[in-house]
């Protein structure tokens, strides 16, 4: 029986335990470490696990002096050498198949991936994705790597308050079967892997940062980063939403109408979900190779030629989409023409701003140089995600639709946030939001590859959710690439996944929900918020308060439910987004009036419900903004969003107001009348001053508007009417004007015949609807007070209680209820001053002890005095009456409670029609400005 040969290198050797700043590794030859960095392991740990044909075996199993395991009969491992310097150590490690059987190795994993560490590596049987990421306490989650080391394995772990990251890779093989995930041995192959093992500070993700991010995955040493820093190319990394349409798709051009459809295309997108950052068209394969000519004649014989391509790409371009074209580097068996020169000459004929690039998973410099020499700014993109070593030559890049139902994270992003990515998602199989949401989860853009035929019912259902987001990823753009991006920040709950973008000025959070019975919870440990920073969830744009529990504080989450039947498919999970940033925005909504103010500039958007790109918002530039939301938004009644948004249209701040429903909001408008220099006969002049505005009413089944008292008015003076409106003076008013009311049930229906009854011509006038008065103070070169004019005339503009007197106030305004009978005392009112409620109405001026000290009488106990104030709750509308009137029910406290009433008391008269609203008890007066 063959013996394993194993050359082991004593790895305390390679590194003298002096150089401390050496990551320095003690193993014995059993392939096990005893130390790193000079801490000593509480357990041994193997330098690696692997699985040879289908069991899983750790290196410290192969030991040359005992016989433990079969595999030492049939396989040699030789650790040829190794490499150290400071926090950095390297491995290589040769499998040679000693047996005369074939073997089978895959999931070779740095320091065994045991329980308590995290560590990447195959699960389960999948022709292309079958890579996951272990994690102590959580089910593992399926991973998206580099084309060229999907075989990978990491590991990283903490020792003694040191984090330590190890990477694993394939590099050399001799009659080896080399395949995605495995190697296949025949008898006497070898293949050969290098482990790589670094320290890092921090939490497991910095480890994976280490790897990934720092080291490229030890592809690169260093990274040309010219590409990326120059401007003419980062647009396309703002770009989220791709549509690559074949030239022969009705959607492009109809062949019927000859005309081109596709500005309704794209006005369609713009509708449902924002519209295409990028429109790739396609007319080459499958029709390329059907005659002679190669695939930029194929673009030159369009409809147009290229000078309709050209006029195309700049409508696209002012609709704010770019256009790109394909290039097909296969095509070398048709029509003879130069790649570079044809790419060329097809971006200056079309004015195309980037370019597909066919089966290639990486640019070159001579094509970017070639479409360099047209203009600056035409990206190359590539067909397959380009991996660490390729990504300095070429800034985008493609998941492709051959993973389908790709794995839930994509740990490319990871190695360069800023490279432009993009998910190729297609309609004509089955539903994808799973796709669409987890764009948003991974920070990056979807292609749309709508080149196969089909067009389910479900497309604008799906295109409107893949609009939501969009959205969210357009207005945080900045965040989506950085480089201290956080994937699987840490959950209290297994099978919700989140996503960590941290800036400066704002954070994002991504969340990728796989429970179908949806969640509400806390979600995720976040810190105790910084004072004037909130967090709002962004998908379903409400404010969120962070709970706390025993001194840390968490970030609850509300995330919708899916049919379980969608599990396992394209059409899976529930999404949703965080952001936690500063309070820039104040809002407040006084009644119908939304004020906002800004603590820097930049367009304020106003939003009725749920934003969205189908409907429109009320914007606003600057700091500051007053919206009538009843003007602009009608009968609505639920959340108000309100949104600042930077000169990029990135959002700065997000704030929430819910309206209350049924609250009553005023829709009525003050129309000053002309300006008078002295009081009319019969008025009073009013002087300007300032009051505090209370309020008070009856029951409240049927909402007043009591948003925002008491407040501070500035009222501007005006003359006010003496007296109420008198019979006689309606009477002037008819016979001058000719009135007629539209409805004219009850008009004046105390009146005999149409006359005034004898001895009540100084009345006051009542049994007049809103419109009436409305009519006669128009007539009059006057108009109705709105109630904050009245009530700071009636209190004489220091806020008492009742016109005559500062000092009173009624000692006692008992009310108690026996079965329907309802009693009320007003102690300290004097019938001298004031009806009490006699039911009787009265001349005006009939208690003139009850004089204002502006000179104002009747103001309470008379009428009600109709305002102009009418507001709306949605479903009813209602005008405020002051004052009390002259009756005063007696019996049940349902009844309206009449008789004399404070000057802050008011009373509503809901509205059905004028003749419903006319009362014996209700009539008005009147002002008029200075």
């Amino acid at each position: 029986m063959a013996r394993i040969f194993v050359l082991l290198l004593l790895l305390h050797q390679l590194a003298s335990l002096s150089q401390a700043q050496n990551l320095t590794v003690s193993a014995d030859n059993r392939l096990q470490v005893h130390q790193l960095q000079g801490i000593d392991l509480v357990q041994s740990l193997p330098i690696f696990s692997i699985v040879i044909s289908g069991e899983k075996v750790l290196s410290s199993e192969f030991n040359p002096a005992v016989s433990s395991s079969i595999w030492q009969s049939k396989l040699a491992v030789v650790m040829d050498s190794t490499e150290t310097s400071e926090n950095h150590w390297e491995g290589i490690f040769r499998f040679k198949n000693m047996s005369k059987d074939t073997l089978t190795l895959e999931n070779f994993v740095p320091f065994g991936g045991s329980n308590g560490q995290v560590y990447i590596t195959g699960l389960g049987k999948h022709r292309l994705s079958r890579t996951h990421l272990f994690r102590p306490g959580f089910q593992p989650v399926n991973v998206i790597l580099p084309d060229n080391a999907w075989e990978l394995g990491y590991c990283s772990f903490e020792i003694g308050g040191k984090g330590f990251a190890a990477l694993a890779r394939r590099k050399y093989w001799e009659g080896a079967i080399r395949r995605r995930f495995e190697t296949v041995l025949p008898p006497g192959a070898s293949v050969t892997y290098r482990l790589y093992l670094d320290t890092y500070t921090g939490t497991w993700q910095d480890g994976l940062r280490k790897v990934f991010q720092e080291k490229f995955l030890y592809d690169l040493d260093t990274f040309d980063n010219s590409l990326y820093e120059r401007k003419d190319l980062q647009w396309i990394r703002k770009a989220y939403a791709m549509h690559l349409l074949m030239a022969w798709d009705k959607d492009f051009y109809s062949s019927e109408k000859q005309v081109f459809n596709i500005f309704e295309f794209e006005q369609k997108s713009k509708r449902w979900f924002g519209g295409n950052d990028v429109i790739g068209i396609w007319p080459t394969w499958p029709t390329l190779g059907l005659d002679q000519r190669n695939q930029w004649d194929l673009f030159r014989d369009l409809p147009g030629g290229l000078e309709g391509i050209a006029a195309v790409s700049d409508s696209l371009n002012a609709l704010g989409t770019k256009l790109f074209i394909s290039y097909n580097p296969w095509d070398e068996s048709t029509r003879l023409e130069g790649h570079l020169e044809g790419m060329a000459e097809l971006i200056r004929g079309t004015h195309a701003d980037g370019v597909v690039l066919d089966t290639k998973g990486s640019s070159s410099g001579e094509i970017q140089a070639a479409a360099d020499g047209v203009r600056q700014g035409v990206v190359m993109y590539s067909e397959g995600m380009a991996v660490p070593k390729d990504m300095p030559g070429i800034v985008s890049g493609r998941v492709h639709n051959a993973l389908y139902y790709p794995p839930m994270l994509n740990l490319n992003k990871l190695i360069k946030p800023d490279f432009a990515i993009f998910r190729v998602a297609e309609l004509a199989f089955d539903r994808i939001r799973r796709e669409y949401a987890l764009s948003l989860f991974n920070g990056y853009g979807t292609e749309l590859n709508i080149f196969r035929p089909g067009r389910p019912e479900w497309m604008e259902e799906d295109y409107r959710f893949f609009g939501q987001t969009l959205r969210i990823l357009r207005e945080n753009h900045s965040n989506f690439i950085v480089q201290s991006y956080t994937p699987l920040f840490p959950t209290l709950e297994d099978g919700i996944f989140v996503n960590h973008w941290p800036r400066a000025e704002k954070e994002i959070f991504t969340v990728f929900s796989l429970r179908p019975e949806g969640f509400i919870g806390n979600l995720l440990e976040v810190p105790v918020p910084k004072p004037g920073w909130h967090y709002v969830d962004l998908w379903n744009h409400l404010e969120v308060k962070p709970k706390e529990v025993d001194g840390k504080y968490f970030l609850p989450a509300d995330l919708e439910a899916f049919h379980k039947k969608w599990l396992g498919t394209n059409n899976e999970g529930a999404v949703g987004a965080f952001a936690y940033m500063p309070d820039v925005l104040e809002a407040s909504l006084v009644e119908n009036m939304l004020l906002v103010r800004s603590k820097v500039a930049g367009e304020i958007r106003i939003w009725a419900g749920q934003p969205a790109y189908d409907r429109d918002a009320v914007t606003v530039s600057g700091e500051q903004a007053s919206v009538d939301i009843r003007t602009q938004f009608g009968d609505y009644e639920g959340k108000i969003v309100i949104q600042l948004m930077d000169k990029e249209g990135e959002l700065v701040d997000e704030q929430i107001i819910q309206m209350e429903y049924g609250v009553p909001r005023l829709v009525s408008v003050s129309k000053r009348t002309n300006p008078l220099k002295k009081a009319p006969k019969g008025m009073v002049e009013i002087p300007s001053g300032t009051f505090e505005m209370r309020v008070t009413q009856g029951d409240q089944f049927i909402p007043y508007p009591v948003s925002g008292f008491p407040k501070k008015l500035q009222i501007t003076g005006f003359f006010m009417d003496v007296f109420p409106v008198t019979n006689v003076q309606f009477q002037e008013f008819l016979d001058a004007s000719g009135y007629k009311p539209k409805e004219a049930h009850r008009f004046l229906s105390h009146w005999v015949d149409g006359k005034i009854p004898i001895g009540q011509e100084n009345f006051p006038v009542v049994n007049v609807s809103y419109e009436d008065a409305q009519a006669y103070a128009v007539w009059a070169g006057k108009r109705l007070p709105t109630e904050a004019e009245w009530q700071y005339a009636a209190s004489a503009g220091d806020g008492r209680d009742w016109p005559w007197d500062a000092s009173l106030k009624v000692k006692k305004r008992t009310e108690y209820v026996t079965n329907t009978l309802t009693v009320e005392h007003l102690d300290g009112l004097d019938s001298a001053f004031v009806n009490l409620g006699n039911g009787q109405i009265e001349a005006v001026g009939s208690r003139p002890k009850g004089k204002s000290p502006w000179g104002l009488q009747d103001m309470v106990g008379s009428v009600w005095q109709m305002t102009n104030d009418l507001y709306d709750s949605g479903t009813s509308r209602l005008i405020i009456l002051k004052g009390g009137s002259y009756f005063k029910p007696s019996s049940s406290w349902w009844y309206v409670q009449g008789g004399p009433r404070e000057t802050h008391y008011r009373q509503m008269l809901l509205r059905v029609s004028e003749g419903f609203e006319r009362n014996a008890t209700v009539g008005f007066r009147c002002v008029a400005d200075k």
